[in-house]
């Protein structure tokens, strides 16, 4: 552990004590806003955003929080004031050589020690600089809040593969707080890391399993709360699941295109627990396939955790059909991504206009070449097979003067043979999808995660 320059930064907003400079260093706590730019879409993030909005804790000017930076002794001190006000009192406060009376979190340090949050080292000292590791940080809130040990304490920790390396003078008071479901272990809820150093979303989580109270909405995933029931979390089918496109505005692709795509879970899914089954961000990886007269999403796989688990979910049918002769239609087609028969009829269909998709999207298109060209000359689907191909090179003129300029083509079977189908003036139409609002989708069976 080492120590670290005394900072004006921030932690927390903490109604701190301060004097000279230093008081003009103190950020003012960020309640306005309700979430913070660096943990959107983050484990911590409701978390973090409960106590802020408390005025436990806050962020930077600049709108970030810093959930992975260290907490020294001296912010946790003041933390736990604002978190516990009404914490008794159940010692005399200690004066420490390290901590003057004009230092910034003296009467915070005070009340932590007279309440029995935290103590000081031999030496008469407090080291309020000092970066403070996981299993201090735990072992304070089981000692302020009085957590009874539990019946065997070495039974408790041996949930945890790292036990071994919590010290002594921890193990009973780690115990006591994994008994109350207070210490959060994120991403692995089965090692403890007791002499790491407490990040602030680690701290965050410690408060908010701390003060949280009966029948709430859980702040805290479950599946990361040592102790916590490994009782299976579900989704029961007709479930909404909120789910966007991240690469583009907008996806095209002809009323007979079958294209591969990634979503991403838009925001948490949680059960009736409130448990987070689906965490925000999670890649969903599915297929836009032809349905009704338009196009739908089907989803076949999750990843969450890095594990791959089958999904079995739809979005609407989405019927937004455009004339690809509409003079409008450049701007339909500005940052969207687009599948390859579409790609590859785009400068056939849109006169002098030039198209520039973000992303070329290609995928089983085999069902649809068969369809396309049938009737069609076998010159003309060889004429396209060599379209195809130059699409699938990343060749810029594929169609005359006029260009096709994609970020990344994504080559895949039978795409070439596909689009003859869509240069043919008979076929003038795509679908256009909303990437944002179009791709929610619904359980069609229910959905099982084990913590």
């Amino acid at each position: 552990m080492h120590n670290i320059a005394q900072r004006g930064m921030a932690f927390f907003s903490c109604g701190l004590l301060s004097s000279g400079t230093l008081a003009t260093l103190l950020m003012t706590p960020v309640q306005a806003q309700s979430r913070f730019i660096d943990t959107q879409n983050t484990w911590a993030q409701a978390c973090i955003d409960h106590l802020a909005s408390r005025n436990i804790i806050s962020g930077y000017p600049d709108g970030t929080f810093r959930p992975n930076a260290a907490v020294t002794r001296a912010e946790y001190a003041a933390m736990l004031g604002k978190a516990f006000p009404n914490a008794p009192v159940v010692r005399t406060p200690s004066t420490f050589n390290d901590v003057p009376s004009n230092f910034w979190a003296f009467s915070a340090i005070q009340n932590a020690t007279r309440t029995g949050f935290l103590s000081g080292y031999p030496g008469n000292v407090f080291q309020p600089n000092q970066n403070i590791p996981r299993v201090q940080a735990v072992v304070a809130l089981a000692s302020g809040l009085q957590y009874p040990a539990p019946a065997s304490v070495e039974a408790t920790l041996a949930q945890f593969s790292d036990a071994t390396a919590i010290p002594e003078y921890g193990r009973s008071g780690v115990a006591a707080a994994t008994a109350k479901q207070v210490v959060v272990n994120y991403p692995n809820v089965q090692f403890f890391a007791p002499n790491q150093l407490a990040t602030r979303a680690d701290i965050a989580a410690f408060l908010c399993q701390a003060t949280r109270t009966a029948g709430a909405q859980a702040l805290v995933p479950m599946q990361y709360v040592a102790g916590a029931s490994a009782t299976p979390m579900a989704l029961s089918a007709g479930q909404r699941i909120p789910a966007r496109f991240p690469d583009a505005e907008r996806i095209i692709v002809t009323p007979k295109e079958t294209v591969p795509i990634r979503l991403v879970a838009a925001a948490d899914v949680r059960d009736s627990q409130g448990r987070v089954v689906i965490p925000s961000g999670s890649e969903i990886y599915g297929q836009i396939q032809p349905s009704q007269g338009g196009s739908r999403f089907v989803a076949n796989t999750v990843v969450i955790n890095n594990q791959q688990i089958p999904l079995a979910a739809t979005s609407n049918v989405v019927k937004k059909i455009r004339d690809t002769r509409d003079p409008d239609i450049g701007n339909v087609f500005r940052n969207a991504a687009i599948g390859a028969a579409v790609a590859a009829g785009i400068s056939g269909l849109a006169g002098d206009r030039t198209i520039t998709p973000l992303k070329v999207l290609t995928g089983a298109t085999a069902g649809a070449a068969i369809e396309t060209n049938q009737g069609r000359p076998a010159s003309s689907v060889v004429r396209d097979s060599l379209i195809g191909a130059a699409l699938a090179t990343g060749a810029s003129a594929v169609i005359g003067d006029r260009q096709i300029t994609p970020e990344k083509v994504i080559t895949g079977a039978a795409a070439g043979a596909t689009i003859g189908g869509v240069i043919d003036p008979a076929v003038r139409r795509v679908v256009v999808i909303d990437a944002n609002t179009d791709l929610g989708l619904t359980l069609t069976q229910s959905f099982t995660v084990t913590p």
